[in-house]
């Protein structure tokens, strides 16, 4: 009989270390301990740390290579901070070779951390640098909270006293493209006995997976929901967003509503101004006309260069925002982070890539629903 396939600690939820504990014949309440050593205080050693002895025991009999679990700690390939000496792009190997990038941003006395939840993407968003590589593999939930834990520790070693206090899904990939995973990881990421960020300061970005966007309306899942949006007709999105061919904009736009409906809360529609292609005015005003009746905030993003995409930004930014704002929309512009060092929206690509091979891009229509 072949032995188990080792699982990340970081994979468990908290009731599932109380049963592993109790199946070992161990008391629940040490994994409250355990809990704290991991995600309160970023033990990265288990072994070294002071447990009592039956935690101990079990930690050495069962933690480690070749044992039943490990700890996911991908290794820092690169690390690079912008001139804006606020941004920090870390690219993490993970166990199989992967690459992704994480970016740890400073926003006054605020520290925002932005994640991947794929390696690559299977959306195949024209303008961004992510989509341009494919999608090769989900993230496991250990793998997502791992990227947490390496920005709070480098906060940690930067300033004893700053708090990581906002995570943003708007890394490699499409988090409602892996949906359990993210579920899962955001339960510990706001767990108060942990890591501790609190459900409103989490926002998850979507291109508009609909089934994900009505799971989270009919689960009320706490989080904020923003809604890559980019086109205001069904034409003007689909050439810029392929997944709009599996998912509509009729279709976003209606279930929009009925989240907004459903959970009373705000959305953010993310839209991204490239010249000549979403930026006149009489987009603007399709676009205020599409969102009436829609408790919605419109985050205008100037497009970031990258490798694999000709458009260029767009110099119509202020006059969009204004017939928006004309219109009874709160619109605000993205502040730009790390564009020196590929860390800003819609720039992440992994530099290293594994044997894998990139999936077809047309991958989001086999997305169960």
């Amino acid at each position: 009989m072949s032995a188990a396939i080792p699982r990340s600690l970081h994979d468990l939820s908290f009731s599932e270390i109380e049963n592993e504990l109790s199946t070992a014949g161990i008391s629940k309440q040490h994994a409250k301990s355990l809990w704290r050593a991991i995600y309160r205080h970023g033990v990265t050693d288990l072994h070294q740390h002071d447990f009592l002895p039956p935690l101990a025991r079990w930690i050495h009999e069962s933690i480690g290579e070749g044992k039943k679990f490990f700890l996911d700690q991908p290794a820092l390939d690169r690390e690079i901070l912008s001139s804006d000496d606020l941004t920090r792009k870390f690219l993490l190997r993970l166990n199989d070779g992967q690459v992704i990038e994480t970016v740890l941003m400073g926003y006054d006395a605020r520290h925002t951390v932005c994640v991947s939840t794929q390696a690559g993407c299977a959306m195949g968003c024209v303008f961004c640098a992510t989509g341009q590589m494919g999608f090769v593999r989900h993230l496991r939930p250990g793998e997502i909270i791992a990227q947490v834990l390496h920005a709070k520790r480098v906060l940690h070693e930067m300033n004893p006293k700053a708090r990581l206090r906002n995570l943003v899904m708007m890394g490699m990939g499409e988090p409602l493209h892996n949906i359990d995973a993210v579920h899962h990881a955001l339960a510990t990421i706001s767990d108060v006995r942990g890591i501790s960020i609190g459900p409103s300061k989490i926002a998850i970005s979507t291109v508009g997976v609909v089934p994900g966007i009505l799971r989270m309306a009919s689960e009320n899942w706490p989080y904020r929901l923003a809604v890559s949006l980019h086109g205001s007709t069904e034409d003007e999105r689909a050439a810029l967003v392929p997944a709009s061919k599996r998912w509509n904009l009729e279709s976003l736009i209606d279930t929009c509503r009925h989240y907004g409906s459903t959970t009373g809360k705000r959305i953010f529609f993310e839209w991204t101004l490239i010249a000549g292609k979403n930026d006149s005015p009489e987009t603007a005003t399709r676009l205020a006309e599409l969102l009436k009746g829609i408790d919605a905030h419109i985050n205008l993003i100037p497009l970031n260069p990258t490798g694999g995409f000709s458009g260029t930004a767009s110099p119509s930014g202020v006059q969009f925002q204004k017939i928006l704002r004309n219109a009874g929309f709160p619109c605000t512009f993205r502040q730009r982070r790390g564009i020196d060092v590929a860390a800003g929206c819609g720039m992440l690509k992994a530099e290293k890539r594994s044997h894998q091979k990139p999936r077809a891009k047309d991958e989001c229509d086999k997305i169960v629903t």
